[in-house]
């Protein structure tokens, strides 16, 4: 019997370098290019939303209007209100007023949606799948986006959780581990990047210290992270996966607030990934 192939995009964050996922996802859909899977971390979780629900250029546009709004993301807002990401505004008057996400769209997609989190009771990366972001579902892609130190922990069901990056920063080997074949990394670094030891490791130590398995992660992040990128580059090199990667170094600040430079992120997304476009395609229906 004929196995069927699952595809699956697996989205890095990086805070404001998720405007380069943006425009990667901005691209598929103008050239109708569709999954079975997305799964998200962090800022990667923000922008794929978007993606499954098929709203064009949504991400681009509210960081256009929104990016000036102390709310979006500021020391100002952590300072008030203890997350450098302001909750009402960004988890409900974007998405409920401001630019209103398509539930229903979402809802009715065939393309399974995953926000990735990390467990700080157990330190380990849990995987969302959310089949609605209506209600008290949205905090699974909010504690997926909230950065240790300048987030509150996001508790959900007596879960206590924060960024999906700190566990499992591209979960592409849990995925491929679930069957989705022809997997397509989205990275927002460059191909020559390693990362090197977290530099708030002494904050989270005093942080976090109820939650020692937590800290372990954030102190071993780096090494996680560049054995992932090891392992991503030696499938690409066998042809197995698909990397969608900056062509050049992403000039951008975490707290971006110039839109010249948001919008040449955003566009090297689109360049980068319509250089790439023959090979998604056949890649995809091989």
């Amino acid at each position: 019997m004929k196995k069927d192939i699952k595809t699956a995009l697996i989205l890095e964050g990086g805070a404001m370098r998720g405007i380069y996922t943006a425009g990667v996802l901005d691209t598929l859909l103008e050239n109708n290019i569709h999954v079975d899977c997305v799964v998200g971390v962090s800022a990667g979780a923000i922008h794929g939303c978007s993606y499954v629900s098929e709203q064009y250029e949504r991400s681009i546009r509210y960081y256009k209007s929104c990016r000036k709004d102390y709310r979006f993301m500021s020391f100002k807002s952590f300072f008030k209100t203890g997350n450098v990401v302001d909750t009402d505004y960004c988890y409900d008057e974007i998405p409920n007023k401001l630019f209103p996400f398509d539930h229903e769209a979402f809802e009715k997609s065939k393309t399974k949606f995953y926000a990735t989190v990390t467990n700080l009771e157990t330190g380990e990366a849990e995987y969302i799948n959310l089949k609605t972001l209506r209600g008290n579902k949205i905090d699974y892609l909010r504690a997926s986006a909230s950065m240790p130190v300048v987030s509150q922990i996001v508790e959900i069901d007596g879960n206590k959780y924060l960024d999906g990056a700190i566990a499992d920063s591209i979960p592409i080997k849990k995925f491929i581990e679930m069957g989705y074949d022809r997997c397509i990394v989205v990275k927002t670094k460059p191909h020559s990047y390693k990362k090197k030891k977290e530099k708030v490791l002494a904050i989270s130590k005093r942080l976090y210290k109820d939650y020692p398995k937590f800290v372990e992660k954030v102190n071993n992040r780096h090494n996680m992270y560049n054995e992932t990128i090891d392992y991503i580059e030696s499938l690409e090199k066998d042809k197995k996966i698909i990397v969608i990667e900056p062509s050049t170094n992403l000039k951008i600040g975490r707290m971006e607030k110039k839109m010249e430079t948001i919008i040449a992120a955003y566009e090297l997304g689109k360049k980068d990934t319509n250089n790439k476009l023959r090979e998604i395609k056949k890649f995809l229906k091989k």
